[in-house]
């Protein structure tokens, strides 16, 4: 989706030159997110604001930069500026639609957004009747004018913060804002609703707090919009503006400082690794060096802290660069056997063949009593509560059900209080998933997160969790989050199972396979030249590929087919084989490229029955099998993987699937890290 990245220095001097490098390197940094333009805003030489808009890469905005007849090398003491990475939604890609969005042709008041305004259109109409001419099919160009409108209709009296609260409060869906004016050069408002928004703060000298006070404003004053708070006095602010702690340096005076706003940490990282987390409503204000933390609403319901907390960062610059790898989700792939062993790690204890997630720490007892536990998530999340839904049964002896976050919204599922839900996402930010969230939340389930993103909506927002610690994923197609969200849940099986004497030996079994798995990854990497080669020969030149499997690798099918159809664009669908003389079958003969998964498990006879259907008709498969497998490496083309655990076995599995669909991607020489039409955080509906 949209990447937001906006730059403020105070009392530290930057060329125009520096300050535009630094916006484009944090969009640069955003473009995993999936994109399709960009632009950016910097103060002009006049008191003006220039904005600067292209379609395509972030290199072709950089170009364009590069030919403007601007004063590069002009000095500011202080400065703001923003810069955007549009995924369209409203309007085709194009330099008009593209963001920075503007009130008029002076550029009065440019904002950057993530989201989508559901009622924009109602906006428009209202706009339109007041006289205001619109240039571009987005919503967000409503937001900026009303924005105009606003200010305009109070004779110009209201501060920044009063302004955007205002406009804010007239908007329906999910949005991250950054807005900068004319009128009040050298600051810069953020806010949030729904879509990720976090603000990086460096400093020379440490801060005096680490958190920053949310201010609430004086119900008494006409212009203020704030409820008030029980069991507050609200005939004084919570706290004034003179009384911001966080900013001052030991000796109270002004100190040079820099702001980084960025929609996930990946932008702020190589600046700086102090960073605080907005949260819905909350409205940031950055002037004069300071930040400060307005709500656009208060109430009795409202149990958000009245602090924000300075957090520090764990990732590395190192970790979301490609390093020796020509893409990023190659070195995802070869990186899985490190990060399989990081969610394992402190939670596994393999000699006692015990698990302790810390993040279920007082919630395991009531998970244990629940009547469902119930997987909600999207896309390949949702594919690994599929392939551990099996497990969780097995162990827990409770009924389990996996679904699909927009399905799950869209039918308005019955959720009970004695209900466990488990929301799975990697970025923790999905807007699917957010909802059905939010929606359990409501109805009085436990919600339990499971993501890779710390500080995230669903890290946040859910009563406990666990981070599954796979470390940034930049490629848009997931694989190293894969295996370690299937693990994550494997271990959260085990765990709820610690108390049923009669299961030990098979927690036993499978904490072995958990033991062995990084040197099973391991063994199936070393066969990528093969891999390489099956993709040259067999499958490049190929328009569909089926992929059969049953039991706990019907998963791993749709997985794989996701991968390679996701990257390589080619057709490919995951089937399940008990559904073959369903419907699947009437596709079978000797033209139809076909991937078997046949690995030894109790369902390896049933297996052997659809691959006689297939052979039946001329179907050629291509077999993954167990090593040393000899019934099928005799007679058939074969992926050989390692054996383990029968609830693991699709770990190894995917593997060879992930490897194929990379090599397949670059046989047809598209773009492996950004596919076309694609996101890496789906933050809209």
């Amino acid at each position: 989706m949209c990447g937001i990245f906006g730059y403020c220095n105070f009392l530290c001097e930057k060329s125009r030159r520096e300050i535009c490098d630094n916006l484009l390197n944090g969009l640069s940094r955003l473009e995993y997110r999936g994109y399709d333009s960009a632009g950016f805003s910097v103060d002009g030489e006049n008191d003006d604001i220039v904005i600067m808009k292209q379609v395509g890469k972030v290199a072709a905005l950089r170009k364009l930069v590069d030919e403007q007849p601007l004063d590069f090398e002009q000095p500011f003491v202080s400065h703001c500026g923003m810069a955007h990475t549009r995924w369209a939604t409203h309007g085709q890609p194009s330099q008009i639609n593209s963001h920075p969005q503007r009130s008029d042709a002076t550029n009065e008041f440019t904002l950057v957004h993530n989201g989508i305004i559901t009622n924009y259109k109602e906006i428009k109409t209202l706009l339109e009747k007041k006289g205001y001419v619109f240039e571009s099919d987005t919503d967000t160009e409503c937001v900026a004018k009303l924005t105009k409108y606003v200010y305009d209709s109070h004779n110009k009296e209201l501060s920044f913060t009063e302004l955007v609260k205002a406009v804010v409060k007239e908007l329906e869906g999910s949005y991250a804002f950054i807005f900068k004016s004319v009128h009040f050069p050298n600051e810069i408002v953020a806010t949030r609703r729904g879509s990720p928004l976090l603000v990086g703060v460096k400093t020379a000298k440490k801060l005096k707090v680490d958190f920053v006070d949310v201010e609430y404003g004086n119900p008494t004053d006409t212009n203020n919009t704030f409820t008030s708070v029980e069991g507050q006095d609200m005939a004084r602010p919570a706290l004034n503006r003179s009384q911001s702690r966080a900013f001052l340096s030991e000796d109270g005076m002004p100190q040079p400082i820099e702001y980084f706003l960025a929609s996930d940490a990946s932008a702020i990282v190589e600046h700086t690794k102090r960073v605080l987390y907005l949260e819905d409503d909350d409205i940031a204000h950055i002037a004069d060096g300071e930040l400060h933390i307005h709500r656009v609403r208060r109430s009795k319901e409202d149990t958000t802290s009245a602090t924000r907390s300075i957090q520090t960062l764990e990732i590395e610059l190192a970790e979301i660069m490609k390093g020796s790898f020509d893409h990023f989700m190659q070195k995802e792939i070869y990186e899985q056997p490190e990060s399989v062993v990081n969610t394992m790690r402190g939670r596994v204890n393999f000699e006692n063949s015990e698990v302790t997630l810390g993040g279920l720490r007082g919630f395991t007892q009531i998970i244990r009593r629940a009547r469902r536990i119930i997987f909600i998530a999207c896309g390949t999340s949702y594919h690994s509560c599929l392939a551990t839904r099996s497990i969780f049964e097995e162990l827990t002896e409770i009924g389990t059900q996996a679904e699909l976050a927009s399905d799950f919204l869209d039918r308005s599922s019955p959720i009970f209080r004695d209900d466990v839900c488990i929301f799975v996402s990697q970025s923790g930010e999905t807007a699917d998933t957010i909802l059905a969230m939010r929606y359990c939340l409501e109805r009085g389930a436990l919600c339990v997160g499971v993501t890779n993103t710390v500080g995230s909506s669903i890290s946040r927002e859910t009563h406990c969790g666990v981070h599954i610690n796979a470390g940034p994923e930049i490629g848009v197609a997931s694989t190293k989050a894969y295996t370690s969200q299937y693990i994550a849940l494997v271990m959260m099986a085990l765990q709820l199972s610690q108390d049923t004497t009669s299961k030990t030996e098979r927690r036993k079994e499978i904490i072995e396979g958990l033991y062995r798995l990084p040197g099973h990854i391991k063994e199936v990497l070393a066969t990528d030249p093969k891999l390489q080669q099956l993709a040259v020969d067999t499958l490049g030149h190929e328009k569909s590929l089926l992929i059969l499997g049953r039991g706990y690798q019907n998963a791993t099918c749709l997985e794989g087919a996701l991968k390679i159809k996701e990257i390589s664009y080619m057709h490919s669908e995951g089937i399940f084989a008990g559904e073959l003389k369903h419907g699947p079958l009437a596709l079978i003969d000797e033209h139809m490229p076909i991937l078997l998964i046949m690995t030894q498990d109790a369902l390896y006879p049933k297996v052997q029955s659809a691959l006689q259907q297939v052979t039946a008709r001329k179907g050629n498969p291509i077999i993954i099998c167990n090593t040393g497998d000899e019934n099928l490496t005799k007679n058939h083309k074969t992926i050989e993987v390692p054996k383990t655990s029968d609830c693991l076995q699709g770990l190894v599995n995917i593997i060879p699937l992930q490897l194929l669909s990379y090599h397949l991607a670059i046989l047809k020489g598209v773009d492996v890290d950004f596919p076309r039409n694609l996101a890496k955080s789906v933050t809209v509906e």
